[in-house]
């Protein structure tokens, strides 16, 4: 890939987009031609069990340069942004080149993480079994009114998480970050980029990307860990397993299960698209289509 612009080589560069824009390809380019490491900050292909559902670099790409924090995590592992940021801390230096569609990630790193206490299993437990009584529009009634307006009250997991850090700490997860320590990185002292991937010039690829996987193995990636299948892990997250989780077991077709993951995969990138835009006005835009 020829790189369209000017990059300083003495500090980290950081590059986030939504899925399908072409960031790992600009990350390999840069690791290439500044002799550094591609560094992973996509919480799906830290999982070992994923490399061709998430479209993790190919053992090829890996050969073309250092990369660190791929499939590096066991199936039933709960990984944390918290365990990102202690993974990714070492790995800062010149040579970085920090990629990936994980908002979350980026913002600890760029503007601290509040040290919270882990969550008990027990706790955890007693979410999971509140959730699935009163539902989540429910749990997240339960929540404090701050809470609830800074974060995604749709999304399962974060509910869970402000639920659960309110029960064990008996402090707000809103209060906790109030006490965020200074960032590992903040943004003056790196190159933050964002890609910009219109809709219609993203959706294609996305489409192709998926087709690609299932002729590169997706499916049998599933298969392998049906046995051990539990849609409430941190790996069962991963848009497509899912769906063709479901295809396995004789719910859909191949082709339902097909059509239904390239929907959640443009659903994802477009709450990416909309994350990237409202927490990244910093960061430097690139138009992916230039790339």
């Amino acid at each position: 890939m020829l790189i369209p612009f000017d990059i300083p080589d003495d500090r980290p560069v950081l590059i986030a987009g939504p899925t399908g824009s072409g960031k790992s390809s600009l990350a390999l380019a840069l690791a290439e031609a500044r002799g550094g490491t591609v560094v992973n900050a996509d919480a799906m292909q830290v999982f070992a069990d994923w490399r061709v559902l998430s479209a993790r670099p190919s053992p090829e790409e890996e050969a073309r340069a250092a990369h660190a924090l791929y499939g590096h995590v066991g199936w039933t592992t709960a990984y944390s942004t918290g365990d990102w940021l202690r993974d990714v801390t070492p790995l800062i230096g010149p040579g970085a080149v920090i990629v990936g569609g994980t908002g979350l990630y980026f913002r600890a790193l760029t503007e601290g993480l509040a040290d919270i206490p882990a969550t008990p299993p027990a706790i955890r437990t007693e979410a999971e079994a509140r959730l699935e009584a009163i539902g989540l529009e429910e749990l997240a009634a339960e929540l404090d009114p701050e809470t609830r307006a800074g974060i995604d009250t749709a999304n399962p997991k974060r509910v869970m998480r402000a639920w659960e850090v309110a029960r064990s700490t008996g402090r707000s997860i809103r209060d906790w970050q109030a006490d965020t320590p200074p960032p590992r990185l903040p943004l003056d002292a790196c190159t933050p980029l964002v890609l910009d991937a219109p809709k219609d010039w993203l959706t294609p690829r996305l489409e192709r990307r998926f087709d690609a996987m299932l002729a590169r193995g997706a499916l049998d990636e599933v298969r392998a860990v049906l046995p051990r299948w539990d849609p409430t892990l941190n790996a069962a997250q991963a848009i497509g397993a899912p769906e063709l989780v479901a295809h396995l077991r004789g719910e859909i077709t191949l082709d339902a299960a097909r059509d239904r993951a390239v929907i959640a995969t443009r659903r994802y990138a477009k709450r990416q698209r909309t994350w990237f835009r409202a927490r990244m006005a910093g960061w430097t835009r690139i138009d992916a289509t230039g790339l």
